[in-house]
């Protein structure tokens, strides 16, 4: 439970007019928890095959879903040239009321990025109007403010690779896609636990990313792409079984094309270093829970503790139930929320000494 209550006048510095650490700290929360439910609704787009069923970027007008007939059969006809209908689901007899459900998916999808941008830049221009934001934390949030937008140029790039030549988007796209949302909600929980901090003492500095909790980060960070390449190969059907893969532990992978077109672009070898990478993250998350723990934080090491434990199992899972839609969804809900937990930790690990109690 948070210890302090919100200031409501006080002025650091120069700066004219009221500070809101406490208020910024609880938009960007907001903002972090819409961000983990686009994680999962892109999930959810990904594992029902949807995220080509909308075949053009409109930012303002693609707002509002076809209503009429006729609209609804010029998105269809759109989507009838693509290779992905052409290949797959046109020979699989897709109708019209299929189409109508993938495209939920994505129009979803879409639409709650939208918000996500509108959630973060009108609260951050009425901060900034009111002269609200502490010293130092501008550029930040500009730079928050301006992954988000990326982001969406990057889903439609993703989109796009997906749209002439081959009948799935680019997994090297959908990973650039997947790991900018999860590095822009790591910094919206970082930068909310800075502002805590202020709150709860004007004279907290930032936290510093020290070298261990960095390195643990790196750790994570390759599990989650390996994750992401998993998803845009769909290695997850690779194997139904586990700890054994094909009745073997080391599963026979295509080496012709060379080692390193092997380890991006094999299911089998891709679906293997998932798996079993995932335990050198648990032992490296260990240790951050350790130091959070070291540092006072025990919230946050229990975190860490629940979050990969309900991980690894929504893994397994995942693999034995040959990847059904919802415990695969989950599994990538709770990755997000992974992540939440490791950026909980590390800030902790790297708090100042003079920032002041946060959390009882």
């Amino acid at each position: 439970m948070f210890s302090v209550s919100p200031r409501k006048t006080g002025s650091i510095g120069s700066h004219i007019g009221p500070l809101r650490p406490y208020a910024i700290a609880c938009w960007l929360m907001i903002v972090a928890a819409l961000v983990v439910l686009m994680v999962a609704v892109g999930g959810i787009t990904r594992l029902t095959e949807s995220g080509l069923s909308i075949t053009e970027w409109k930012p303002v007008t693609g707002v509002l879903p076809p209503f009429s007939h006729a609209q609804w059969q010029a998105e269809f006809d759109a989507y009838r040239k693509i290779p992905e209908y052409i290949e797959i689901n046109g020979p699989a007899g897709m109708t019209l009321a299929d189409y109508k459900f993938i495209y939920f998916w994505e129009w979803s999808h879409r639409l709650l990025g939208r918000l996500i941008g509108m959630a973060f830049a009108l609260p951050l221009a009425w901060f900034w109007l009111r002269n609200a934001i502490p010293p130092g934390y501008k550029r930040r949030l500009v730079a928050l403010l301006a992954l988000g937008a990326l982001q969406g140029v990057f889903g439609w790039l993703m989109v796009r690779s997906g749209l002439t030549i081959r009948t799935d988007v680019s997994h090297f796209w959908l990973s650039i896609h997947l790991l900018t949302a999860l590095f822009t909600l790591a910094g919206l929980i970082w930068t909310a636990l800075d502002l805590l901090d202020l709150e709860a003492s004007p004279l907290a500095r930032p936290a510093r990313l020290t070298f261990p909790p960095a390195t643990i980060g790196l750790i994570l960070f390759i599990q989650l792409l390996l994750g992401a390449w998993v998803a845009g190969l769909n290695a997850g059907l690779a194997s139904d079984t586990w700890p054994l893969m094909q009745g073997r532990f080391f599963p026979e992978a295509d080496w012709s094309h060379g080692v390193l077109w092997a380890m991006t672009h094999d299911p089998f070898l891709l679906h293997f270093m998932h798996r079993w990478w995932a335990w050198v993250a648990v032992a490296g998350l260990i240790i951050l829970a350790r130091l959070a723990r070291t540092a006072g934080d025990r919230p946050a090491s229990i975190a860490v503790h629940v979050t990969f434990g309900t991980q690894i199992l929504l893994g397994i899972c995942t693999v034995l139930t040959g990847v059904a839609l919802w415990v695969a969804a989950l599994h990538q809900l709770v990755g997000a929320l992974l992540v939440c937990a490791t950026t909980w930790a590390a800030h902790s690990a790297g708090r100042r000494v003079d920032a002041g109690p946060r959390l009882r």
